[in-house]
């Protein structure tokens, strides 16, 4: 599923979640609200919320970012 040849690369997870990683570096403080990522995300590709909270499983397993306890990403980089 993460490396496809059916769907277009800007679809692809790898991309999306350089993406991701991104907005989440120009952000300032290390805590950034989950709807707010993806309304920067959504401006640059747009993306069903389904394929965004893929995107941010996976950054989740390769230890990216983590869930706070509230509604924020919490960065780990």
């Amino acid at each position: 599923m993460l490396l496809s040849t059916n769907i277009k690369p800007d679809k692809d997870v790898y991309y999306l979640g350089a993406k991701v990683i991104e907005i989440l570096s120009e952000a300032s403080s290390n805590k950034i609200d989950f709807f707010d990522t993806f309304h920067k995300l959504n401006s640059i590709e747009k993306i069903s919320m389904s394929l965004y909270i893929l995107t941010l499983d996976w950054l989740y397993i390769i230890g990216i970012v983590k869930q706070s306890n509230d509604k924020y990403l919490e960065k780990c980089f």
